[in-house]
């Protein structure tokens, strides 16, 4: 019984990983790796990763623990489970990022956790960072700001919330906005980590499905539908990071991530689904100068991030600033340590 029991669970593991277009993994050399870890995970192990795999992450799966030695392949364990059931083409362990909530996050011991849903894959950004001195998070070249009316921003009201209302104890609050108009409330955070999401079954966090809103257009009514699980925001020793969870793509701008030549504003960084990438670095912020007003996108507060759900803005973009985006989110964080 006991032993039939181990095989299902084996036999369900092996059903639910991801085959990359035009490869067949079943007679692929992961085969027996893949069995071989199987074997050394216990049933209860076996069956966290059952429910994180079949759930692709959308519940509050625990960590399946294992001791960090290679397999058959010569792969850490997790490196093994991400090919196998999130990235068919990932190669090598530099590329993902353990989530914060995973209980083996910044940990060294003798067994690790491997569950493929703690783990992301890392952002590489678009455009090379600026050098290191007093930086402004805008072009170094531009003297001034550009005219108003020369941008077609006629009309544009500030959207961007003072942190000086800030109250000690929270490391940020989140602010979502519909084009120009906030919904809810300001919300505060108090943990290291804070799900946002519309729909995510037995999680906490800002839920942006349960903000009211009187006469919501289509536009918001479609985009919000796609926000699903959302994404992760995190505050590590070394900065903010950001991890989409959704099914869909999320764009973000800050002024850490740095500004492409010759551009009027910080760059616009898209995250796939599954990736993540550090959204604002304290060191790096310490050497940024107040952003001038009236740049291309308003206002901008050098410790302020902006996030819009599926849709991006900019220069590439049909929308060319934040406030033309259905669906987005302001992360107002407190004055850094």
């Amino acid at each position: 019984m006991f032993r039939s029991r181990r095989a299902s669970l084996i036999q369900q593991l092996w059903r639910h990983r991801c085959v990359a277009p035009g490869l067949d993994e079943s007679h692929g050399p992961l085969k027996p790796a893949a069995h071989a870890l199987f074997k050394k995970l216990k049933d209860q192990e076996l069956e966290l990763l059952l429910q994180a795999v079949a759930s692709k992450g959308a519940g509050e799966s625990g960590c399946v623990w294992v001791e960090p030695r290679g397999s058959k392949l010569g792969l850490p364990a997790s490196l093994l489970l991400c090919r196998l059931y999130r990235w068919p083409d990932l190669r090598h362990p530099h590329e993902l990022k353990r989530l914060s909530f995973c209980k083996s996050a910044g940990a060294e011991g003798t067994i690790q956790c491997c569950n493929p849903h703690h783990l992301s894959r890392l952002t590489i950004p678009e455009t090379p960072l600026p050098p290191y001195g007093k930086i402004s998070p805008f072009a170094p070249h531009l003297k001034g700001p550009p005219s108003i009316l020369d941008n077609n921003c006629r009309g544009w009201q500030d959207t961007t919330l003072s942190r000086r209302s800030l109250r000690d104890g929270y490391w940020c609050k989140l602010a979502y906005w519909e084009y120009r108009l906030r919904v809810g409330r300001l919300y505060p955070v108090h943990e290291d980590y804070v799900n946002v999401f519309f729909d995510l079954p037995a999680s906490s966090g800002f839920c942006l499905g349960q903000l009211p809103s009187r006469n919501r257009c289509q536009a918001v009514q479609r985009t919000r539908a796609k926000i699903g699980q959302g994404l992760l925001l995190s505050r590590e020793a070394n900065g903010i990071w950001a991890y989409n969870r959704s099914d869909h793509p999320v764009f973000v701008c800050s002024p850490t991530l740095g500004a492409p030549p010759a551009s009027s504003g910080p760059i616009v960084q898209k995250i796939l689904p599954g990736y993540s990438i550090k959204v604002f670095d304290y060191e790096r912020a310490g050497n940024l100068v107040p952003g001038w007003p009236g740049s291309n996108d308003g206002p901008y507060d050098t410790h302020a991030v902006r996030i819009s759900f599926t849709k991006g803005w900019g220069p590439h973009y049909s929308r060319r600033f934040i406030t033309s985006c259905p669906c987005w989110m302001e992360v107002l964080l407190n004055t850094p340590r």
